[in-house]
Parts: structure tokens; C-alpha cells; sequence
């Protein structure tokens, strides 16, 4: 029973590309890397901007904050490689046999998870913030629809960090009560005692459901047809 916990059955079983794809985790996992691509890609592509034809080099759009930009680009990165390192993690998570490593896995992955929410949260506050106080300039207005996309994407990228959090700990809590479960099942020892025949509480049979001997006879004191004799 090592081998089932954690919401992954046990360890050794042959790993199903088609079924994987298709679960829940993994979909959510797609999800956020391609958020993060749309983040830190828009910022890179289209929020360095010139200000105007009298200003030749390159300015980040969000009120020529060049912090906003860089921390955009560095959660999106952040968040990037990490769906991409969790996603392994989910493929062999079946693989893993020991009950504490795979307590580990899910504990980093929720740890993770809930770190990467509260980034997205103040990339989001951050980016929105410095949006509204931009000025914006003809060239600006080239790389509008990229910035508002980089601040959408990072408020859905809030919520799909969220719901991963809450799945791990679900499955934290879900290997916790599987694993005292366990303890009460039986070993597949070959060398492990079976159970006992049902009987009292001490595993000796009670003599009380034994009824009296079918062929008993009553004995009269003096039968008839015998006398005593006298002497």
C-alpha cells in the first residue's frame, strides 16, 4: 500500500501518454505555460517602445518604469520554467515508490504553486498601477494592446496559480488519510498470519452454544418391577 498515496496509484504502473494529457492537472499546467509565455513574451516584443520620433531609444511602456517591465518578464521566465519542471514531475509522479519523496514532491509543488500566485499578484497590481499613469504618446500607443494583454494575462495567471495551490494540497491531505488507512489493511507477506476464526473477544470459542447430549435419560430412584431387598 507504499505505492498509493499522494492521489497517484502505485508505483510501477505503465504511464498512459493519452490518459495523462487528458487529466485535469496537466491541462491546468499547459494553461499557466502558456500565460506565461504571453506575459513575458508581449513585454519583450512589444512594450519597449520609442516615446516619440525625438526620442530614439527604447523605453519601457508602463510610465517608462523600466522595474515594471523587468519584473513582468522575470515572473513570466520564473513561471515558464517552472510548469515546464513540474510537468516532468507530474509524468513520473507514478513512478516515485516511496511515500516520502512523493510527500516532498507534493509539498514543493504547493509551496511553488502558492509563491508563484503571490508574484502574479503583484506583477499584476504593479503593471496595472504604472499602466495608469502612462502617458500615451503616439509611440506608446503601438504597444497598448500588448501591455493590456500583459496585465490580463497576469491577473488570469493569479487565479490558474490558486487553483494548482488548492490541488496540491488536496493531494496532500488525500496521501495523508490514505497513508493511515493503510496501516490497517493487511501485509502481502507470504509469511504474515491470518486472521483467526471469529470467536470472543480473547480468540477462544465459547462453550455456551454447545446444547446437552441428544440421548439422555432420566434416572428413576427405583424402577418398577425391582424391589429392594431386606436384610
Amino acid at each position: 500500500m507504499e505505492g498509493a498515496s499522494f492521489g497517484a496509484g502505485r508505483a510501477g504502473g505503465a504511464i498512459d501518454p493519452v490518459d495523462f494529457l487528458k487529466q485535469p492537472q496537466t491541462l491546468i499546467r499547459v494553461t499557466t505555460w502558456i500565460f506565461s509565455i504571453v506575459v513575458f513574451g508581449s513585454i519583450i516584443n512589444e512594450c519597449y517602445v520609442n516615446k516619440d520620433s525625438q526620442h530614439p531609444e527604447l523605453l519601457c511602456i508602463f510610465n517608462e518604469n523600466e522595474s515594471a517591465c523587468s519584473y513582468g518578464i522575470a515572473v513570466g521566465v520564473i513561471a515558464f520554467f517552472g510548469c515546464i519542471f513540474f510537468f516532468v514531475v507530474d509524468l513520473y509522479f507514478q513512478q516515485i515508490s516511496s511515500v516520502k519523496d512523493r510527500k516532498r514532491a507534493v509539498l514543493l509543488d504547493l509551496g511553488f504553486s502558492g509563491f508563484l500566485a503571490f508574484l502574479w499578484f503583484v506583477a499584476f497590481c504593479f503593471l496595472a498601477n504604472q499602466w495608469q499613469r502612462t502617458t500615451l504618446t503616439r509611440g506608446f500607443s503601438q504597444g497598448a494592446d500588448a501591455a493590456r494583454a500583459a496585465i490580463t494575462f497576469s491577473f488570469f495567471s493569479i487565479i490558474i496559480w490558486v487553483v494548482l495551490a488548492l490541488r496540491a494540497l488536496q493531494r496532500y491531505r488525500l496521501g495523508t488519510d490514505m497513508s493511515l488507512f493503510a496501516t490497517e489493511q493487511f501485509g502481502t507477506d507470504p509469511s504474515a498470519s491470518y486472521p483467526g476464526y471469529p470467536g470472543g473477544s480473547s480468540g477462544v470459542e465459547s462453550t455456551e452454544t454447545y446444547q446437552s447430549p441428544p440421548f439422555t435419560e432420566t434416572l428413576e430412584p427405583n424402577p418398577k418391577g425391582y424391589q429392594v431387598p431386606a436384610y
